[in-house]
């Protein structure tokens, strides 16, 4: 008991200590041993890490999870070492509410035919997103979290034991400069070599955790490509499920409106993507040109060039306006008249159009064939 005493009185000494050393500091009275500016500059890039790495954490979680109260529960669960129930996607709710209307609507009408397809295709998509929010969790956002659970907390105890190890020493300095007798002065300056060292030796730790920053740095950069692979997969997914339900629906619609030409509803063009040309390429459809079309090793023939087939040509009423993307396509007019056919081995979402002397590739998505 007397030895739990004794110590209890040594901490509270010298927490008394440290205090009235900072406060005479915070109002200019008492000298601060400074870091170098190495150091400090290891300490600025460390909160800054750690600061960044806090709001790129939180806005990925909203971008994985939108819905606060569901975040909140994960978050308890994981608190409480339980396993997140398993929840349904937006996605996958909305095909169940279609499902159940085509299954109450007539699955067998036009309608009910449709929300079953869409049904489906929205499924697809609630399953791609399930995927990409767990691959996103285990691969970006726990590694960000082992690092401000692990690592910075680690840091931050370091630091301020480093923070209590200055207050001992500058405190030791002013005791040495307050001394008058010799025997005091030698006491003092014992306890200063005590101090220094207990300062130097606890830098030196400090200084190596705030150096494994740079590798902290380069664990992250790992994961950030992890999470935008995972993320272009997601939408290449999304983009292929999508242009599948069109095509079935430009096919139901085929059937349910025979007098208009509907032929496949996949764009004219792929949408713009920000991945790379390689990426583009692997994901997304290529429209050939008129001149991909000629057999290997002969020369591509001008538009100017090219006959009507044998099947001969049609008339074709423009649904919407059209403009073209290059020299090869012809811009088109909504309710204009032009005439229109097609080349063997042509890709059957494109036509070769005719308006007066001009000529070049539309698409079929934007007619009404006439006759």
């Amino acid at each position: 008991m007397d030895f739990n005493m004794k110590k209890l009185a040594s901490d509270a000494g010298i927490f008394f200590t440290r205090a009235v050393q900072f406060t005479e500091e915070k109002f200019g009275q008492a000298e601060k041993t400074e870091l170098d500016a190495h150091f400090e500059n290891l300490l600025a890039r460390a909160d800054s890490t750690k600061n960044w790495t806090e709001r790129i954490l939180r806005q990925t979680e909203v971008l994985l999870q939108p819905n606060p109260s569901a975040r909140v529960e994960e978050f308890l669960y994981e608190k409480l070492d339980r396993k997140v129930p398993s929840r349904v996607t937006n996605g996958e709710l909305l095909a169940q509410y279609m499902a159940e209307a085509a299954s109450e609507l007539g699955p067998t009408t036009p309608y009910g035919k449709t929300l079953l397809m869409v049904s489906e295709a929205e499924k697809r998509l609630g399953a791609a997103e399930r995927d990409f929010i767990h691959t996103a969790s285990i691969s970006f956002l726990t590694p960000l979290r082992n690092f401000l659970e692990g690592d910075w907390k680690t840091i931050s105890k370091e630091r301020r034991l480093l923070q209590n190890r200055r207050l001992d020493l500058d405190a030791c300095k002013a005791r040495l400069k307050k001394a008058k007798a010799a025997e005091a002065k030698a006491s003092a300056e014992q306890e200063l070599r005590v101090a220094q060292t207990e300062f130097d030796r606890q830098a030196e730790v400090t200084r190596l955790l705030l150096e494994g920053i740079s590798s902290t740095h380069v664990n992250h950069l790992r994961c950030l490509h992890e999470f935008v692979k995972s993320q272009t997969t997601y939408y290449a997914q999304c983009y292929r499920h999508m242009l599948d339900l069109q095509k079935q629906l430009g096919s139901a619609q085929g059937a349910i409106f025979p007098g208009t030409f509907v032929g496949t509803t996949e764009p004219a063009s792929p949408p713009l993507s920000s991945t790379s040309p390689t990426t583009a390429a692997a994901t997304m459809p290529v429209v050939p040109t008129v001149a991909s079309l000629a057999p290997p090793g002969e020369a591509a023939l001008c538009l100017e060039e090219v006959a009507p087939s044998a099947s001969g040509t049609r008339k074709a009423r423009v649904l919407y306006d059209y403009e073209a993307a290059d020299s090869s396509e012809l811009a088109l007019l909504a309710d204009e008249l032009i005439t229109v056919y097609s080349l063997p081995g042509m890709d059957p979402d494109w036509l070769i159009g005719e308006r007066g002397n001009k000529k070049g590739k539309v698409p079929v998505t934007y007619l009404e064939l006439l006759s």
